[in-house]
């Protein structure tokens, strides 16, 4: 069935209408989960693409935060807990028995804990693009300013005002799918839920370890 070239015309004008609402409300939904999300968790699945497309056995596993800077990351398999306490970052890698710790602002800029935990102050580290709609998700782009990043860009899928997916794009060309499931907004936490003591007898490194 032919297309006239008036319905053609038409046709092409929506799309670019409705485009452009699509991409301006993808941004203003993510503005307004920073907004009114001081707090959150929710289980999330975890996989890793290589750079040859070789996807690898998907890990599980919690996730917690609280603005400013604070959050909580358990992988039940392999164990490694990752904890940001406002001040300083803890890795936990429970088969090693090692705990390294840096600076909160060295390993916190740029990454998606970053844009989940962060200070809201998000223009400043990151370049927002409408990622278009897919999967039913609105996506945004969030592109690190900072050249050495290692990361990409980092692609956030809202479904209404909720955060559905994460995906991470390396500067090696490897690909991470992080699937949110159980979101629950504003939780009140502990004050112990982001504080982390090194485990009796583990190895302790890093430049913030003394």
């Amino acid at each position: 069935m032919k297309i006239t070239n008036s319905l053609l015309v038409m046709f092409t004008a929506a799309s670019c209408l409705f485009g452009n609402v699509w991409a301006q409300n993808a941004i203003e939904q993510f503005r307004g989960f920073v907004q009114s999300t001081k707090s959150a968790r929710a289980d999330f699945t975890q996989v890793v693409t290589d750079n040859r497309g070789k996807a690898g056995v998907p890990s599980k596993g919690t996730l917690q935060f609280e603005r400013p800077g604070k959050f909580r990351w358990v992988y039940e398999k392999p164990a490694q807990i990752i904890v940001g306490d406002g001040k300083k970052v803890w890795f936990f890698d429970q088969d090693l028995n090692q705990v390294s710790v840096r600076p909160l602002e060295a390993a916190f800029s740029s990454t998606p804990a970053a844009l989940l935990a962060g200070r809201a102050e998000i223009d400043a580290a990151f370049t927002l693009v409408a990622g278009g709609e897919s999967e039913g998700l609105a996506w945004v782009n969030a592109e690190p300013k900072q050249k050495d990043a290692g990361i990409e860009v980092i692609r956030l899928g809202f479904q209404g005002a909720d955060l559905r997916a994460m995906d991470l794009a390396d500067a090696f060309g490897n690909k991470t799918r992080i699937t949110l499931s159980r979101l629950e907004r504003n939780p009140r936490f502990d004050a112990k839920a982001f504080v982390f003591v090194p485990p009796k007898g583990a190895d302790v490194v890093g430049e913030a370890s003394k």
